[in-house]
């Protein structure tokens, strides 16, 4: 190559790989050691033994527990159970009230074992009363050898009744009012004696029972027994006390809706409270379902008036007189606010009128001879109605003492 070509030649053309660049090798992935890879498996296989081992353990005590209610043995049993069995009740529905009765804990494995032995459609209705210790075998066999032998009385519980007997004058005469005790004795369901006493057995727990006041009240139960027309058996007083105790409360739960735990928590009541105003309600309004909604609004416009000290309601100043050392707790002429509970069985009408009561002004009212509501916004209005209807012989009192 001449001299001359070389000078006219830039002088990078002669660097080797000029404008080439050598890639580099890629990383390699570190190899984990065999001691790490066992280490890892290791901890794996411990973990599924671990699993698998709870799991065993689990279904074993599952095994046990459910052979021991099979055969009815352990877990508190030992006492003496009576349950009833209304006509037509399904298998699953038994099952449920052998669990509430202690006889059996775990109701899905009975009703298993009575769909493998056929029994479901062979369950007799009636009243039953046994060892809780009763296995499986015996408590199928008795449900169907010894069913429907009870013999029951229709005994109706009308709206308003207490639980005890309570007297009151009228236009000077004194009417005695029968409580939900006597009805009872009366129809030889049971005796009075047993009746209270099947009371006090009541665990007061549950959606509805747990806002009865024991401590204050003179039956945690008043209130609690829904009144209705009912079929009690009446072979043993006992027996039959605890069961028709346990039959009115659960008609209460029946018939206190969710709904109505609601609206009582939405107007700032618990249903204590909204029983023992529906109480009072029924008891100023008697038969008169039209009139509840206004007694109830007179009662609401007075306890939440600062005019008024008191709700005054004349039934109540008579509730307390059947009982012993009575303190006037009850009584709305003495006593502020509400009583401390029911003092009586409410109708569902009367529940209902305390959780939706009518919107007026009225503070008071008064009945006629005939039962006739009559409401007013001021005392003086009132007295001229009270006035006119004893011109017209057409007056109905009321002695407190």
């Amino acid at each position: 190559m001449s001299d001359n070509l070389k000078n006219n030649l830039p002088d990078d053309d002669y660097v080797i790989g000029k404008g080439f660049t050598v890639p580099e090798s890629p990383e390699q992935p570190k190899t984990k050691s065999k001691h790490q890879k066992k280490s890892k498996n290791g901890i794996k296989s411990l973990v599924w033994i671990l699993m698998i081992f709870v799991v065993s353990i689990a279904l074993a005590l599952t095994v046990i527990y459910v052979g021991a209610d099979y055969m009815g043995i352990g877990f508190g049993r030992g006492g003496k159970v009576t349950i009833e069995i209304p006509q037509g009740t399904p298998t699953a529905r038994i099952a449920e009230i052998l669990e509430d009765s202690g006889a059996v804990k775990v109701p899905l494995a009975f009703r298993l074992y009575a769909k493998i032995k056929g029994y479901e459609s062979q369950f007799k209705y009636g009243v039953y009363t046994f060892n809780s210790e009763a296995g499986y075998d015996d408590i199928s066999t008795m449900l169907i050898t010894q069913g429907a032998k009870a013999q029951s009385v229709t005994v109706t519980i009308p709206e308003g009744t207490g639980i005890n007997d309570y007297t009151k004058n009228v236009n000077g005469e004194k009417v005695v009012v029968p409580g939900i005790a006597t009805l009872l004795e009366k129809n030889n369901v049971c005796k009075k004696t047993d009746f209270f006493a099947a009371l006090d057995q009541v665990d007061l727990k549950g959606k509805l029972l747990s806002n009865s006041d024991p401590d204050r009240t003179y039956y945690a139960l008043e209130g609690y027994l829904f009144p209705e027309t009912y079929n009690f058996y009446n072979y043993d007083s006992k027996e039959c006390a605890v069961l028709a105790v346990r039959k009115m409360i659960e008609e209460s739960e029946k018939r206190i809706t969710d709904d109505l735990y609601k609206q009582a928590k939405d107007m700032g009541y618990n249903m204590n409270q909204i029983l023992t105003m529906a109480s009072i309600i029924q008891m100023e309004a008697g038969t008169d379902t039209q009139a509840l909604p206004k007694i109830a609004a007179v009662f609401y416009n007075r306890l939440n008036s600062k005019d008024f000290s008191t709700l005054g309601s004349s039934p109540t100043c008579y509730y307390g007189d059947s009982f012993k050392r009575d303190d006037k707790r009850y009584d709305t002429y003495t006593a502020k606010g509400l009583p401390p509970g029911p003092l009586c069985s409410p109708s569902i009408d009367a529940i209902k009128a305390a959780l939706n009561p009518d919107s007026n002004e009225y503070y008071y009212f008064v009945t006629d001879a005939k039962g006739k509501f009559y409401f007013h916004k001021t005392m003086a209005e009132q007295t001229a109605t009270i006035n006119k209807l004893k011109q017209e012989k057409n007056w109905i009192y009321e002695y407190f003492n």
